[in-house]
């Protein structure tokens, strides 16, 4: 079949195309340069889309540009009342300034801002438009900043940058030059090292979450091949998730989850945890006890499932993952010592290493049941981080190309900074009240006061 250059798509437009019908293009990569693997797949995966992008990528200049003039014509009716001796407005619609293109999640859009004049002869008098929409040098969206350091994450070379954006937004990202990436990481440094150093005083969080990131990229040399991204997360009084701390160091290492703990408590954070989640193989349990020995220890059924599976013969792993299940969502924590007395009886005679695995956390595991039944979801595993920084984590493979310790901080901090805005309350968070004030709940269920 014939070529389809997806840019002479575009020039003839969408009109024709019946929605209902499927369309396939030969896709080819171009043959001139050696592209990144990663950024061959991430080509392959989005032009295929290109249709799509383009009916996303009109209605989205649409609204954009109808979202501005409604923020002018808004501006200008509120100076209503401003006229001169004529009666006439002072404040007025005066045409347009030139077109811009935005580089934007929905591709490179290009709108026109209206603009304002004002004809007070006074000019210390005049008002000023400034849109909250458009800041008058926007050129990428944030959104476009979130790719950066997944990018960045995964691997990929800041020479390589270009043609990965290229590939996922169009020829409007050549704009995002190894130059203004670098400029970039830059910035987001001196973000997190401000960030780093906030004052926390007056600071609680009812819960945290804790774990350790590999990610794609080596930190600098070979000492440091084997460190991590420490990263905690922490539930507010009012149900709200927040970033609470990242550092590099050893996931396994009591001495770098000391540290961590020690500089959050320096700088103000001195009320204790009710509870913190994370898997067993953390040095962190053992800091946690010596920095706030007052909090309360979660392990997390999906690093413990996946520690115990792994100890068993794969013919045998989605039963025993069926077992596993029935514990942690038991209704009860009777019902779960039921269940976890079943899983050892059945399974300790073969898989003694896969029992033991799973026994020694027998009490830290089931800890959740004292806490209200709708805040079990987030307090069983480590979601909120694993959901954060999945597609960075390290799977099979590291890149050739180092990072330096300080850009990955930083990388990681810009990547969680975006997820924040999209973390969901906790479910029941009136409750968390309740549990500062000493109250008791039983397999999720808040006792009557004595």
């Amino acid at each position: 079949m014939d070529k389809v250059s997806f840019h002479q798509l575009a020039q003839r437009g969408l009109e024709g195309y019946a929605m209902i019908e499927t369309t396939t293009f030969d896709c080819q990569m171009p043959v001139g340069n050696q592209v990144d693997e990663e950024v061959a797949n991430f080509r392959e995966q989005f032009e295929g889309r290109d249709l799509l992008d383009q009916l996303v990528r009109r209605g989205a200049q649409r609204m954009l540009q109808q979202a501005i003039e409604a923020e002018v014509k808004e501006f200008v009716e509120r100076h209503q009342d401003r006229r001169d001796a004529n009666g006439k407005r002072l404040v007025v619609h005066n045409g347009y300034k030139p077109s811009r293109q935005i580089v934007t999640g929905a591709g490179a859009l290009e709108v026109q801002q209206p603009r304002i004049r004002d004809n007070s002869p006074n000019k210390d008098q005049r008002v000023q438009f400034s849109s909250a929409i458009l800041p008058p040098y926007l050129r990428r969206s944030k959104a476009i900043e979130e790719f950066i350091p997944w990018l960045y994450l995964k691997g990929i070379s800041t020479g390589d940058f270009a043609e990965a954006l290229q590939a996922l937004l169009g020829e409007q990202a050549k704009g995002l030059s190894a130059n203004v990436i670098v400029r970039l990481k830059e910035q987001w440094s001196a973000e997190f090292e401000q960030w780093n150093r906030r004052d926390l005083t007056g600071k609680q969080y009812v819960y945290l979450w804790a774990d350790g990131i590999y990610v794609n990229v080596r930190l600098e040399d070979t000492e440091n091949k084997r460190q991590c991204l420490l990263v905690l997360i922490g539930a507010t009084v009012e149900g709200h998730k927040e970033l609470v701390a990242v550092m590099d160091g050893y996931r396994e290492s009591e001495q770098s989850w000391s540290e961590l703990l020690i500089d959050l408590k320096q700088r103000g954070l001195t009320l204790a945890p009710q509870l913190a989640t994370g898997d067993g193989a953390l040095g962190f349990w053992a800091a946690l006890r010596k920095v706030y020995p007052q909090a309360r220890e979660q392990r997390c059924w999906v690093h413990k499932t996946a520690n115990v599976l792994n100890k068993m013969p794969k013919s045998v792993q989605p039963r025993a993952k069926a077992d596993l299940y029935e514990i942690w969502m038991a209704e009860t924590r009777e019902l779960a010592n039921q269940a976890f007395d079943r899983f050892l009886a059945k399974y300790e005679a073969k898989y003694q290493d896969a029992c033991e695995c799973l026994r020694k956390d027998r009490e830290d595991l089931l800890t959740f049941y004292d806490f209200p039944a709708a805040h079990w979801k987030h307090l069983r595993t480590t979601n909120p981080i694993e959901s954060t920084f999945a597609t960075i984590r390290l799977r099979h493979r590291r890149t050739k190309g180092n990072g330096t310790r300080k850009t990955s901080l930083a990388m990681m901090f810009k990547l969680a900074q975006a997820a924040q805005k999209k973390w969901r309350r906790l479910n029941g968070h009136e409750q968390l009240a309740l549990i500062l004030q000493g109250r008791t709940f039983e397999n999720g269920v808040l006792q009557d006061a004595a």
